[in-house]
């Protein structure tokens, strides 16, 4: 097996060394829980959502004051195989329509008053065709990493991470079926929407993958350089970021999920600070959630990307927030507590 790139060390760091959450905070959270004019417990997973918030920002009384959606988009060389019903020219001209409001995650961020940044990651120059060449080689690998960190730069009080990719539903694919075992048919899906043929030239990409990159697929870094992309990689850079800075991280779907899955194939803790915001319709994202003993907390049979999912998780998080913060006491409301 050839040894781990020195390049990846910081990031082995980061990754194995998280920080703890705040338990004292979610014990100040609970008690004003019980307070509030309601059973407790009757809200269900918005109380929960509200505990998570304390846990990773480390405070007892958590704030959404900079929620922020990060799209990342990438570019990739596996389109070359025919496994997407769209040309790679797509993701330049979906990232203008982030940016001119014109997409559904540039609604979805501007009815409910979350920042949108987006980042663009040398579309231009597309990863190598997995089939037959690494994605990256490790160095621009660990570069991009460490490029993603910067997501959180403008201090962000909870970071959804998305992405942009046309083609990248094949890579994740891969990625999970090195991650996690299996074959190329037991992790593709639609994605764009493509067609039965273009679903076999998808799952056969896959395997060809696989083949090609055998021996050198021994580590979770190793196969995220491999078989992964920029965007999957940044998103691991700022996940890490995430956890360092007492950032909260909400992860979108089947594409999101993968830059998890390599964290979490090095340290499982090391996602601790994640909420999975929804199942995709991607068949493959509800096996790699239950490959992770995690569970979305949406299931609106969405398959977007675009952070879409994650977006509608920050709203309810919102919600939460604002319930926790501004529902009467019982004292307060001079209302009867249960009865004893």
């Amino acid at each position: 097996m050839p040894p781990l790139d020195p390049a990846y060390a910081d990031v082995l760091e980061l990754l194995t060394i998280p920080p703890e959450g705040d338990e004292a905070a979610v014990a100040a959270v609970r008690e004003r829980d019980a307070a509030l004019t309601k059973p407790v417990g009757s809200l269900g997973a918005l109380e929960g959502l509200v505990e998570f918030l304390a846990r990773w920002q480390g405070r007892a009384k958590p704030r959404l004051d900079n929620p922020m959606v990060t799209i990342f988009a990438a570019n990739h060389g596996v389109t070359d195989q025919g496994v997407s019903a769209f040309p790679r020219e797509v993701t330049a001209q979906m990232v203008a329509n982030f940016t001119n409001g014109g997409a559904a995650i540039s609604q979805i961020c501007a009815l409910h008053e979350i920042n949108l940044r987006v980042f663009e990651l040398a579309l231009e120059l597309p990863t190598g065709d997995i089939t037959k060449e690494a994605a990256l080689d490790d160095r621009m690998c660990a570069a991009t990493i460490a490029y993603g960190m910067e997501a959180v730069a403008g201090k962000p009080d909870l970071i959804c991470l998305g992405e942009m990719g046309i083609g990248n539903t094949t890579v994740a694919a891969a990625i999970y079926a090195a991650l996690f075992g299996g074959t190329g048919a037991d992790w593709v899906g639609r994605g764009t929407g493509v067609d039965d043929e273009g679903l076999k030239r998808k799952a056969h990409a896959v395997d060809q993958a696989l083949a090609f990159h055998a021996g050198s697929l021994d580590h979770p870094l190793a196969i995220l350089a491999r078989l992964g992309g920029r965007e999957i990689a940044a998103m691991l850079g700022a996940l890490l970021a995430a956890r360092h800075q007492k950032v909260p991280v909400i992860i979108d779907g089947f594409v999101a999920t993968s830059a998890a899955a390599i964290a979490y194939a090095v340290n499982p803790d090391a996602i601790s600070h994640c909420l999975f915001a929804h199942v995709s319709a991607e068949g493959g994202h509800a096996r790699a959630l239950a490959a992770m003993n995690q569970k979305g907390l949406l299931d609106l049979g969405m398959r977007l990307g675009e952070g879409s999912g994650a977006a509608l998780a920050a709203v309810l998080a919102k919600t939460a927030l604002h319930l926790h913060n501004n529902m009467a006491t019982f004292e307060s409301a001079a209302v009867s507590t249960k009865s004893t």
